[in-house]
């Protein structure tokens, strides 16, 4: 496992959801981002939860929860050799459960290489 604290690996999250382009990043709708040590499950490296953006209609208003991306953070680190790789894994992460907000499933995903 690669020793990556909490506030180090909180800012790399930040970085990967600055490379996304500025286009996309303007559409997301109602998503918050978060890091936790770990999952329920132990083997996911994020998770999405809420409604992609493909599936709202009319009846998705008001005082709507946001979307929920989680990122976990040891799950991560532990399927990383280096910090470099830990880096690049978060941006995948990030890149993977955002395209799940667009409505993006993981078929597709896999066919384009980020799953």
């Amino acid at each position: 496992m690669v020793p990556v604290d909490r506030e180090r690996f909180e800012d790399l999250v930040a970085d990967a959801l600055d490379q996304i382009p500025d286009d996309l990043a303007a559409m997301m709708d109602n998503v918050a981002v978060f890091v936790e040590d770990g999952s329920s499950t132990g083997h996911l490296l994020g998770h999405y939860e809420g409604v992609p953006l493909t599936s709202r209609d009319n009846g998705y208003s008001g005082m709507v929860m946001p979307d929920r991306i989680t990122l976990y953070r040891r799950a991560i680190c532990a399927h990383s050799r280096d910090e470099a790789d830990v880096v690049h894994q978060v941006l995948v992460t990030v890149v993977h459960e955002v395209a799940h907000h667009f409505g993006i499933d993981d078929e597709r995903l896999t066919d384009l290489g980020w799953a």
